[in-house]
């Protein structure tokens, strides 16, 4: 438990996250009592490493699910595609597009665990590709699995909040020779789901929707958009889920990247050297360095 800069050691109480997940209601019954008598004095919590604050059994993760987002995506694929058309134009179209989307279904994919990284952990830019992107997103921490879980009840399932950032590399995605998106080689390299540096339970989240998402690079800010802008939200997106899968105790839900990818910024391709600092309102922030291969 961090309180004040400081770590306290929730054992033997509890053995990790997962124990506490497995059993959330009592667990967090027990944490409230152990926040008023905290154990030991702790220690600074800069002295040490944070860890994901989940080792999640399951990566689920939404996908065009920002209006702004998948406004420039939009109209930056009709202007390669050699659409003439003024840049005002073209984002009217990307934003009639964006709104059609709630006349359909959430878009989520799967991840792997093995993906996932700590909230100061380096991010190896591995090849084969070289146009490595941000994605910094609002992620979702269950508490409660299920499966048809009805949207009115989606909350009750969520134990809270943490960030994580997708990273991917967008010159890879595509596989002419199949006619399909290669996600396996274009998001889920080790270290390219920076998580953490918190799990925040929901009850310190009153509203989702007031987060805001900021991401800089190198001091630069690339990504400042509230959670607002979301198409389909926590409640959508959790219940959408589980008609395809079933959802458990301390699976990951990221819910989708905002705008201010690389592409919109003249293709400003993360490289060896660069910084990301993540951060979403109360939810901490997150510092990676970006290092070539070993």
């Amino acid at each position: 438990m961090v309180v004040d800069g400081r770590v306290y050691d929730l054992r033997p109480e509890f053995s990790d996250t997962l124990s506490m997940l497995n059993d959330w209601d009592a667990s967090l019954g027990g944490l409230r009592e152990l926040a008023v008598a905290l154990p030991g004095e702790g220690v600074a919590l800069d002295s040490l490493r944070p860890l994901p604050p989940v080792a999640s059994g399951q990566v689920l993760c939404g996908g065009a699910n920002y209006y702004t987002h998948l406004e420039q995506l939009h109209a930056a694929l009709l202007r390669k595609q050699g659409d003439q058309r003024s840049d005002e134009e073209l984002f009217a179209e990307g934003r009639k597009f964006g709104r059609s989307r709630l006349d359909g279904e959430a878009f989520v994919f799967a991840a792997l665990p093995s993906a996932v990284s700590g909230a100061t952990d380096d991010v190896v830019l591995w090849g084969p590709g070289e146009q490595h992107d941000w994605e910094l997103e609002l992620a979702v921490i269950i508490g409660r699995g299920g499966r048809d879980i009805d949207v009115t009840d989606a909350l009750d399932h969520v134990a809270g909040y943490t960030i994580s950032n997708d990273i991917s590399t967008r010159d890879v995605m595509s596989r002419p020779d199949v006619g399909m998106t290669d996600y396996l080689m274009t998001k889920v390299r080790p270290t390219f789901f920076p998580t953490g540096p918190y799990f925040v339970p929901r009850e310190f989240v009153p509203d989702y929707r007031q987060l805001r998402i900021t991401l800089k690079v190198n001091g630069e800010v690339m990504q400042d958009e509230s959670v607002d802008d979301i198409i389909f939200g926590v409640e959508e997106l959790v219940a959408y889920a589980s008609t395809i899968v079933e959802l458990r105790p301390g699976d990951l839900l990221l819910t989708g990247s905002p705008a201010g990818n690389a592409g919109h910024h003249g293709n400003r391709w993360l490289v060896p050297g660069d910084v990301m600092e993540g951060e979403i309102t109360g939810l901490g922030m997150q510092r990676n360095r970006c290092v070539k291969p070993a």
